[in-house]
């Protein structure tokens, strides 16, 4: 990873303090790598906590199982949503912290598998600067499952390992969006709907793989995750304060 360097001279980042809405905060990722790709947006990291979703891949999208999948999740207070981005079905609320990095460039296909490495990497240090005992790499059973996911492990039942973060990324002509989701606070509700979601597409996996942050650290919050991100950002660019008002219509 770069340290501060030339090649990554500056990263704004955009707090955004309230949600748009569900299917507003995943549309709004993409119109700001729109922006990128055309010259109007420079590097960026956007944060913010989002409401009750539960992601969908499109191949969940495409399960005989995917109606009654969506009627759990309206049921428990999360919307069900289709992203363009591979994968299958991931949850989050507003105890989870929501990190996307956006940045133009003229060939950014390159090194794109790499930047599921680098920012795993990254992230997961972000956690272990705050406690938490994290690392890389897929664990057996979990949801929506990545190469390059980053895990917890409880340091008192190491075999206990959890899913924390998921990342993915959507590489077009001109840029890229990098997206990490967090799971920090309240991971209860996020098992319930996942464990109701896979079991309507017919999808294997462990629930106890499922949880956040703070059953392995008590008492770790969001603000204090972000203040982390954002601390472990400074290690790849410079980094600088934006408004996130300046980026609505």
């Amino acid at each position: 990873m770069t340290t501060g360097s030339a090649s990554h001279p500056g990263l704004t980042v955009y707090r955004q303090l309230e949600s748009l809405g569900a299917a507003e905060d995943l549309d709004f990722a993409l119109e700001l790598l729109k922006r990128a790709r055309t010259g109007q947006l420079g590097p960026s990291l956007r944060l913010y906590r989002p409401q009750a979703t539960v992601a969908f891949g499109q191949r969940d999208a495409n399960l005989p199982g995917f109606s009654a999948a969506a009627d759990a999740c309206r049921e428990r207070g999360f919307e069900p949503l289709v992203r363009k981005a591979g994968g299958r079905a991931a949850a989050y609320h507003q105890g989870t912290l929501v990190i996307d990095h956006i940045e133009p460039h003229p060939d950014a296909i390159v090194r794109a598998k790499a930047r599921f490495s680098e920012f795993g990497e990254l992230l997961a240090g972000a956690l272990r600067s705050v406690g938490v005992h994290a690392a890389v790499g897929e664990i057996p059973g979990e949801y929506c499952p990545g190469e390059f996911s980053v895990h917890g492990e409880d340091p008192d039942f190491p075999a206990h390992r959890i899913k924390l973060i998921g990342t993915a990324q959507r590489v077009v002509s001109g840029g890229w969006l990098f997206s990490s989701v967090i799971v920090v606070e309240d991971s209860a509700p996020i098992r319930d709907v996942l464990t109701a979601s896979y079991a309507a597409l017919g999808l294997d996996w462990d629930p106890a793989t499922a949880g956040a942050a703070n059953d392995l650290l008590p008492h770790l919050d969001v603000e204090t995750v972000e203040k982390a991100v954002v601390e472990a950002y400074r290690g790849y660019a410079d980094v600088i304060d934006g408004d996130f008002r300046t980026l609505l219509p």
